[in-house]
């Protein structure tokens, strides 16, 4: 009988340890790692082509709450980048990013080199980088 009373009251004292060690509180996960693919973009543009960008936003998890910014900076040369809907970016502005697919169309304004860095940002912190480089294709003159 003693043998059975100190297994219950060992029994009693794990259960209560184990009942007030845990949290009650649901741990839910809201950053996800997400990246930009693009499907292959023209490396040779002159001035004033258009080149299209195709993209897709594709995020390791779902959190219902995530929030998607874009914006771009160019480093070189001169040009122009939009969103398929017609927005027209400026440098290091952000811009609310509300599809996972989408379209951006630069426009060269040089016939220079030119580059252009998009990132995309979550409400979270975390950004992730593309880099387009596009080579000058200056149009022969027939002669």
């Amino acid at each position: 009988m003693k043998k059975m009373k100190g297994f219950l009251m060992l029994a009693l004292a794990a259960v209560g340890t184990l009942l007030t060690a845990c949290d009650d509180e649901l741990d839910v996960k809201q950053a996800y790692a997400f990246r930009l693919e693009t499907m292959p973009v023209q490396t040779r543009i002159v001035r004033g082509e258009t080149a299209e960008i195709r993209c897709t936003l594709v995020r390791e998890g779902e959190y219902n709450g995530a929030r998607y910014t874009i914006r771009y900076f160019q480093p070189d040369g001169k040009g122009e980048l939009r969103m398929d809907d017609g927005t027209l970016f400026l440098p290091n502005d952000r811009y609310p990013l509300t599809r996972e697919e989408f379209r951006l169309y630069y426009t060269s304004r040089s016939d220079d080199r030119q580059v252009i860095d998009v990132y995309i940002e979550d409400n979270m912190g975390q950004i992730t980088q593309n880099t387009f480089s596009f080579q000058n294709e200056r149009e022969e003159d027939d002669e």
